[in-house]
């Protein structure tokens, strides 16, 4: 309670308590006005050093970690084949005249010495008449000049003629030998040109085109006019594949594949490895192999495409990272090597296969080592990063029900 005012007091008094309560009231100002000036200052030092420790944690670099993981032991490599048959010939006619009839069709299987066709061929018979012609002739000719020269050999040993008269005699005994020679072989021409009219095949095989037909203008040769007839062999078929070179030490002659069409999904049919090039192709790098594939029951059609799978086999398999995890320099390709602490280590490593997006590293990185999975250019040596790890997919979110 305030005590009452007393009449009695001097005015003096009065104006000593008045300013009493001034002084104090000035007082308090001053200590409310001071604590607000500390308490700001504070507040301004509180939030300027956790400025300084938020922009240092920034300045810190941050980088996604993993690890490496070594690849599979057995792997799949599928490659791009090209599938031909094991024998396939175009048929032509090895003499001129027309083709009086054909006997096999597209479609026909044959035998080896079938008969496909015969051709009318006037001009080589009437060459062959006047070639047994000319060697009956040269013949006689020839049967004259021997006897000839017997006699003439048997006078000049009596001495009845002279040497140069018996040796005119023998050099025409033997160039009428010679020419009854030439008679021979040109009638024996003849009547292998005459043996061609008969079109046969060279091997068992199927027909798979014929282009010609009775009338028909046949030219001998391979050069000149079209093929008769196109057999092909597909009983056993050959697959062509080439393989890049990081592949070739694991192949080798025996080696099973499988072969794929997309017009047969589904089905595998097996082929083997039979033949390998000795070298690669200075082109693409690759190395040229042949598989063969047991076509007798006539599923497969030759010149199809197929995709050819081998299951290869690694006994010792190498670490695997993203290809984006390489820092390509001056001193080569290099990892991003992280500690436990956080520090860098730009190893330098060597690349075995490229996959595409993911990289074998034959040197320079151990399995299960982490790494920066897509370090920046502007990483250093021995720098400290703040290690994120990598984010993992979130699973898709439950469909609603169809009403």
């Amino acid at each position: 309670m305030t005590a009452p005012l007393d009449p009695n007091r001097p005015p003096s008094w009065l104006k000593r308590q008045a300013k009493g309560h001034t002084r104090l009231l000035l007082t308090v100002a001053v200590v409310i006005v001071a604590l607000v000036v500390v308490s700001g200052i504070a507040s301004r030092l509180l939030n300027a050093r956790a400025l300084k420790v938020q922009t240092a944690a920034r300045a810190v670099q941050s980088v996604t970690v993993t690890t490496a993981k070594l690849g599979p032991r057995e792997e799949e490599l599928v490659l791009p084949g090209n599938v031909q048959a094991r024998s396939e010939a175009p048929i032509y006619a090895r003499t001129s005249g027309y083709l009086k009839a054909w006997y096999v069709d597209l479609g026909t299987r044959v035998k080896a010495g079938q008969l496909l066709a015969e051709i009318e061929t006037p001009e080589v018979d009437e060459q062959l008449r006047q070639a047994e012609a000319d060697l009956n002739t040269i013949e006689a000719t020839s049967q004259l000049a021997q006897s000839t020269a017997a006699r003439w050999r048997d006078l000049l040993a009596k001495g009845t003629v002279s040497q140069q008269a018996a040796d005119e005699k023998n050099a025409d005994a033997n160039a009428k030998r010679a020419q009854l020679q030439s008679a021979r072989a040109n009638r024996e021409r003849l009547l292998q040109l005459q043996g061609f009219k008969r079109v046969v095949a060279p091997f068992d095989g199927v027909i798979s085109s014929r282009r010609t037909d009775v009338g028909q203008l046949i030219a001998a040769g391979s050069g000149v006019g079209p093929e008769l007839f196109h057999l092909v062999d597909s009983s056993t078929l050959r697959i062509y594949v080439q393989v890049p070179q990081p592949f070739t030490p694991v192949l080798k002659v025996g080696t099973e594949a499988g072969l794929r069409f997309a017009e047969r999904p589904g089905r595998n049919f097996p082929a083997t490895l039979v033949r390998m090039a000795d070298a690669l192709d200075a082109n693409s790098r690759s190395l040229m192999v042949e598989l063969e594939y047991d076509n007798r029951a006539g599923e497969l059609l030759p010149g199809s495409y197929a995709e050819v799978h081998f299951h290869l086999k690694n006994a010792s398999p190498s670490p695997r990272v993203p290809a984006t995890a390489l820092l390509f320099g001056a001193n080569g390709q290099r990892i991003a090597k992280v500690a436990s602490d956080g520090k860098v280590t730009l190893q330098k490593v060597a690349i075995g296969r490229d996959f595409g997006n993911e990289v074998e590293i034959v040197e320079g990185l151990a399995a299960d080592e982490p790494f920066a999975l897509d370090p920046p250019d502007s990483l250093t040596d021995g720098q400290v990063v703040r290690v994120a790890k990598p984010e993992t997919p979130k699973p898709p979110e439950p469909r609603a029900a169809e009403r």
